[in-house]
């Protein structure tokens, strides 16, 4: 199999006219004959001719592409952004280009390169987990390439941001486990190091003191959310002398590995422990009993998102500031916390 690329010279040579007239023909030029632009387009198909997007985004300096970057597919939310924010910008002319970090610092970075490298005429990421160093969105900026955070973002990189209110969030769940006759609230929490998990940790904290409820060190676990953590960090609350009566978790992921556990172990859930999740993940209504958690609105956060950056797009020079779209959450009450 020859896998040489077809280029404009090789459909030139099989016409025997000029690669500047394959060029135009290709491009519908007026110049170019009606006969000559169906021959051109003939040979093209039967050689197998791809247009290099890379050297016509050099030489235009403008690409209709846009890079995403999310720390994972598989989950919902994420996927509900990419969906909604990919329907604005195809109807504005742009493809998306999707990477995942895998809550990867090190293939965080190595998907901005990747991304710098196709010309995308912009950038819209969530931060990887263990993201601490902003070096690679400096990078970003720095070339004048619109950057919109969402979801996981950080106040020190000045650009446009879209997310909820996660620390009101964590009041809200909070509030709603006090009503239900609470006194023992344990709180499953990402890392402080990222923005939205510090944000819910310390709404968390504050809602606790404001009901005058224990703060004990024991009852706060920071953790990588995944349902292994969940089941993992669930155990040690469990192995507590005084274990909690409730327990909020920062993502319904883990939330999902704790009543796993909580369900092995013959625990009854509301009765002896009621559960909070983070997220509104579809599995969440589907498992028994069903799992309260917190919608992010995440059709509307991956809208803003794409629309914030068509915003841009006619700027000549773009010059960026902390601007924050915030939205409020809503906390989705099913069996787990009733």
């Amino acid at each position: 199999m020859n896998k040489k690329r077809t280029t404009l010279k090789d459909i030139a040579n099989v016409l025997h006219i000029s690669t500047a007239a394959v060029s135009k023909a290709l491009n519908d030029d007026a110049r170019i004959s009606i006969k000559t632009k169906k021959a051109v387009k003939q040979v093209a198909e039967e050689l197998n001719y791809q247009p290099n997007h890379l050297a016509s985004a050099l030489r235009k300096g403008k690409s209709n592409l846009v890079g995403v970057i999310v720390p994972r597919t598989n989950s919902n939310f994420f996927s509900s952004v990419v969906e909604n924010m990919e329907e604005v910008l195809n109807k504005a002319g742009y493809n998306i280009i999707i990477t995942q970090s895998n809550e990867s610092f090190e293939k965080e970075c190595k998907n901005i390169d990747a991304l710098l490298y196709t010309q995308v005429d912009g950038i819209i990421a969530s931060m990887a987990n263990e993201t601490v160093d902003l070096s690679y969105y400096e990078k970003i900026k720095s070339k004048g390439i619109p950057l919109i955070l969402f979801d996981r973002g950080e106040n020190d990189l000045n650009v446009d941001y879209v997310g909820i209110d996660d620390y009101q969030s964590s009041h809200m769940i909070v509030d709603h486990l006090v009503a239900q006759g609470c006194k023992r609230i344990a709180h499953i929490g990402g890392f402080r190091r990222t923005r939205i998990f510090n944000n819910r940790i310390r709404g968390y904290v504050d809602a606790i003191k404001k009901h005058k409820l224990p703060t004990e060190d024991e009852l706060l676990i920071e953790s990588g959310l995944t349902l292994d953590d969940g089941r993992l960090q669930i155990e040690k609350l469990l192995a507590l002398k005084n274990r909690p009566d409730a327990v909020y978790v920062a993502s319904d992921y883990a939330a999902l590995g704790a009543l796993q556990v909580l369900k092995e172990k013959n625990i009854k859930v509301p009765q002896d422990i009621k559960l909070v999740g983070f997220g509104n993940e579809p599995f969440t209504s589907l498992v028994t009993p069903s799992i309260t958690s917190v919608s992010q609105h995440s059709a509307q956060i991956g809208r803003l998102a794409a629309e914030t950056f068509l915003g841009y797009i006619e700027k000549e020079v773009v010059k960026q500031t902390l601007n924050k779209i915030i939205l409020e959450s809503q906390l989705i009450v099913r069996d787990s916390s009733k």
